[in-house]
């Protein structure tokens, strides 16, 4: 396996922390929690391959909202400064409205949910001009044209058929992320501790959203020994899946992204935290719902989607590490990509298994990746020695 450098696998205590995230922060990121929740309800009720793609939509506009506010709190004192504070909150306040129409957002509730939408970028845009120096002034303006056009597009959309709904929806996707890779992100600039703590948080959030799935699943359900196996194998997956993201990886990219210098720190922020983490995110989302399909169909086999979901989302979560760590480190983990793949051959077993026994085996598979990482990796051993 290829390993990181010396540099990279030096002592925690030697990376500058340059500032905590704020009770502010984490009260904005509760709509967001509730905004990802919604999403994963969406999905349920949408178990078909076009709900399967609105949802991913869905999951990347609400995503890209998050990351313009991790990056604006990053960069101005929002919580101590009584003016931005309200607007953080009346931003709160809007998305909370994009979160109370998801599950509508593609028909009746589809103008409401835009336009709540416009509200919270458009306040992003609006606080970051007003309140940060010239030359990050000239950065956000220089990004506007994406960061609000898309939502007008997204307004638009709500008024029209489904297939050009569609192409509206995607064109103001691929506009709002493309805008800040061919634009460039030359004026920000980046906390490095805070911004990396806001990311470890958002993905706690993700994981713990993973855990009310299961208090989902299990909704009017009898308590039984498989119910009660099938809900331990849920919770070790999901506690597997935090034990790969913070056990080591998370530490080797804060050592690189706090050394970087100043360029290649905002550069490192869009590409590996603001694009790469949305890869995470979804496949902890798609993971939460095979789980609660899992449990809501205990002696049956998964459905094409739902397995898809359960073992793709595994693959997506630790495709994600490898992006993030190829980003960071330029090599990638062996082990890793070969879980990645079997957790993908996994599928047809998945659907004609019984899926509390199908969710086991991917269980498995995952502690397993975790101990022989545990035990047998060398970048571990030199992070966490130190």
């Amino acid at each position: 396996m290829s390993t990181m450098s010396t540099s990279d696998v030096e002592s925690v205590d030697e990376v500058q922390h340059d500032g905590d995230v704020t009770p502010l922060e984490l009260f904005f990121d509760l709509v967001f929690v509730f905004a990802v929740t919604q999403i994963t309800g969406f999905l349920t009720n949408h178990l078909s391959w076009p709900g399967v793609v609105r949802g991913i939509a869905l999951l990347a506009v609400v995503w890209w909202a998050w990351v313009g506010y991790s990056w604006l709190t990053n960069a101005i004192p929002a919580e101590e400064i009584l003016p931005e504070r309200l607007v953080i909150l009346l931003a709160m306040a809007a998305m909370l409205v994009v979160a109370l129409t998801i599950p509508r957002a593609f028909t009746t509730d589809a103008v409401f949910f835009a336009v709540a939408y416009f509200v919270v970028r458009a306040l992003h845009v609006v606080l970051y001009g007003l309140t940060t120096p010239p030359e990050t002034r000239e950065a956000i303006l220089r990004l506007a044209p994406g960061f609000l056009g898309a939502p007008v597009l997204l307004i638009v959309s709500g008024f029209v058929g489904t297939t050009l709904q569609a192409a509206l929806w995607t064109t103001a996707i691929v506009a709002d992320y493309g805008i800040a890779r061919f634009r460039g992100v030359e004026g920000f600039h980046v906390q490095a501790s805070h911004f990396v703590e806001r990311h470890r948080l958002i993905i706690i959030i993700a994981l713990g959203e993973s855990i009310v799935a299961i208090g989902v699943g299990m909704a009017g359900l009898a308590i039984t020994r498989q119910l009660l196996l099938a809900v331990l194998f849920g919770f070790v997956l999901i506690a597997t899946l935090w034990w790969l993201y913070f056990d080591y990886i998370t530490l080797a990219a804060e050592r690189r992204f706090a050394r970087a210098s100043d360029r290649e720190r905002t550069i490192l922020a869009r590409d590996s935290y603001s694009y790469i983490h949305l890869m995470m995110m979804g496949g902890i989302i798609f993971v939460a719902l095979g789980i609660e399909q899992t449990l809501a169909h205990l002696n049956q086999p998964l459905s094409a989607i739902p397995a898809v979901a359960l073992c793709g989302g595994g693959t997506l979560y630790l495709c994600g590490h490898n992006a993030y760590r190829f980003r960071d480190h330029g090599t990638i983990s062996v082990a890793r990509a070969i879980v990645a793949i079997v957790a993908v051959l996994l599928i047809p077993v998945m659907m004609v298994v019984p899926s509390f026994v199908g969710l086991g085996l991917l269980t498995a598979l995952f502690v397993v990746l975790a101990a022989y990482e545990t035990i047998r990796s060398e970048d571990r051993r030199r992070l966490r020695s130190r």
